[in-house]
Order: C-alpha cells, then structure tokens, then sequence
C-alpha cells in the first residue's frame, strides 16, 4: 500500500463518528410518572420527559414504570395496548395503557415486568 493511501485511511478513521461520542451525548431529563389503575388488569401511564432521542426513547421509559408497577401489584407480565405521544418544545408527553397479568399474556408487545425492571436500572431509566 503507498504512503498516499495508508494517510488517506488515516484521515478517513480520524473522521468516522465514535459510537461512545453519540451516546455520551444522551442525557434524558425524566420529568415524572403517574400511574392509575382503570380496572383490576388495566393500567394507564402517563408521562413526561425531555431529551429524549426519538419515540423510542419515551416507550422505553413508560415500560419501566409499568413493569414496576406490574411488579407492586403482585403480577409478572404486562401487555402494551397503545399509546398516545407528543412533543413540544422539547418535552415528550405520553400516555400509554397496558394490560398486566401473573401469566404471560398472548400479544406481541410483551413484558417481563421483572427482566425489564433490571434493565432500567442497568440503563438508569427510573421506574415508579
């Protein structure tokens, strides 16, 4: 290889975005949780955050708080129905309804109230 290209592929690494950069860079602003039962299986999460990176984001934090109130309730599982999200100057705002249940419910939009639990401390996203 001449000594043109090994600088070329130097240059071009030196440029190429760092995946560490990127995620240093989210700081979610988690501005609260409010959970009300609807019914004895029905529950409705209704939430606020900033700094969120998209959509996603803001699913992933109302799925902590269910799965830990999920958890409160005695049950394992929980079930997404569907959600309802805005944004506005920055600040995301949700409210979404799940179903929650001691056996895992049919559906695709499943969670382990418990392995979800883990997985928001782990990645420090607050539950109720």
């Amino acid at each position: 290889m001449t000594r043109a290209a090994l600088i070329s592929l130097a240059l071009l690494a030196a440029c190429a975005p760092n995946p560490q950069e990127e995620v240093s860079q989210f700081a979610p602003d988690y501005l609260g949780i409010e959970t009300a039962a609807l019914d004895s299986d029905l529950v409705q999460v209704d939430l606020r955050m900033r700094g969120a990176r998209d959509a996603t984001d803001v699913d992933r934090y109302g799925e902590c708080a269910v799965a830990q109130y999920t958890l409160s309730r005695g049950y394992g599982f929980a079930r997404h129905l569907r959600t309802n999200m805005d944004e506005k100057g920055g600040v995301w705002t949700a409210d979404a309804v799940y179903t929650i249940s001691p056996t895992l419910p049919r559906g695709l939009k499943t969670i382990d109230a418990e392995v979800m639990v883990a997985d928001c401390a782990e990645n420090g996203i607050p539950t109720v």
